[in-house]
């Protein structure tokens, strides 16, 4: 496992967010909102906003809250999308930002949007939020990118104004997502469920990045608002539930397949450093034990071994819309995007708090676990 130094690890990030920032197409896109240039307001430019916005909350660097100024200006002024559930993503930032600066604009196009989460975005049986996305509103699904890409922001908005409804809603969309997306048999996520044609899971995928905005979501949530304690404890134990499949699942590279279980599909970096991300962060919370870690610590070491001599993520998948077979998920390219970048970013981040290794909040910890005991051997969405 490579070493690591806190002055390497600042140099990488700062290579990391510099390509974000100039981040342009290096293909023919098929995104109805081009998603790849930092120019476009869609969700991969909205979680590269949050991993930025993150890092200039752990650094104070002006420079940033600068350049996050100018990117909601600009987009404002030349217009916006329509309002849907990838498109609400770069909203979640613009409420820190809001927050921040206490600028009234923010604020009210904020409120504009959360009111449209919660009045008139389409909603599927049991009020979950139907994955509509800019060029189809795919009736009657519910994706596991949602919780990411819109539920965030209303769980942040639910604090900000001190709305209760916010924060209900919010542990709504969570337990209905998991009620019809967990596998039960492993403990991971199936990309998507439809209420129509009979009910099914599409593909039945275990599509790694899709899972991963869970485990990297969940532990920004739980920062973010209080749950009653059966709630909280329901999402901890679903997180615990789908980590003990990732040690399992882990490829000896420290990597996982973009098809979970499906080990002839490629190694994925966005979801990998995703992966990563949310076990250290649950790692340091005292939510998971020190064999997470260890995992993640691994998945570091991989996913800095994709970052090129120019900042640059490589290994990433394109935007992955919901696959009617399994090999639409093995064919989607591969390409640098912002969302490679944020994710790689969140987890630089994260990993320089763990030079001591002690866990926030937490007593003991499980017995390390190595390699070996482990077992190692469309749209424009997720």
């Amino acid at each position: 496992m490579t070493t690591l130094t806190k002055e390497s690890l600042e140099e990488t990030i700062l290579k990391v967010i510099e390509r974000m920032k100039d981040m342009r197409g290096s293909i023919k896109e098929t995104a109805p909102i081009g998603i790849i240039s930092m120019e476009n307001w869609e969700w991969p430019q909205g979680v590269g906003l949050f991993a930025l916005y993150g890092y200039y909350r752990e650094t104070g660097d002006r420079a940033l809250l600068d350049f996050l100024t100018d990117w909601f200006d600009a987009r404002i002024a030349e217009g916006l999308p329509a309002k849907n559930v990838n498109t609400m993503c770069p909203m979640l930032t613009l409420a820190y930002v809001a927050e921040e600066t206490g600028r009234p604009d923010y604020f009210d196009l904020c409120r504009d949007w959360l009111d449209y989460v919660l009045r008139d975005m389409p909603r599927t049986e049991e009020g979950g939020i139907q994955h509509e996305v800019s060029g189809s509103a795919n009736e009657g699904q519910l994706w596991d990118d949602t919780l990411y890409m819109t539920v965030l922001f209303t769980a942040k908005m639910g604090v900000l104004l001190k709305e209760d409804a916010c924060i209900q809603e919010s542990v709504r969309q969570f337990l209905v997502h998991l009620k019809y997306l967990t596998d039960p048999a492993t403990g991971l996520f199936f990309h998507g469920w439809t209420f129509l044609e009979g009910g099914h899971h599409f593909a039945k995928a275990l599509w790694a990045r899709g899972n991963s905005w869970y485990t990297a979501g969940l532990v920004d949530y739980l920062d973010m608002t209080e749950q009653p304690e059966g709630v909280r404890s329901f999402l901890l134990s679903s997180l615990r539930r789908q980590a003990d499949k990732l040690l399992e699942l882990q490829s000896p590279e420290g990597a996982w397949h973009t098809l979970l279980d499906e080990p002839d599909s490629y190694l994925e970096t966005s979801a990998t450093a995703a992966f990563a991300y949310g076990m250290l962060k649950a790692y340091r919370r005292g939510y998971l034990e020190e064999a997470y870690r260890d995992s993640a610590l691994l998945a570091l070491d991989y996913v800095l071994g994709q970052i090129d001599a120019d900042g640059v993520v490589q290994g990433v998948s394109y935007g992955t819309g919901m696959g009617r077979t399994l090999q639409a998920y093995r064919d989607i390219p591969i390409c640098p995007m912002p969302y490679g970048q944020s994710m790689a970013l969140l987890l630089l981040v994260e990993a320089m708090k763990h030079e001591g290794g002690a866990a926030e909040g937490s007593g003991s910890h499980g017995p390390k676990r190595t390699a070996e005991s482990r077992g190692e051997g469309g749209r424009s969405d997720g």
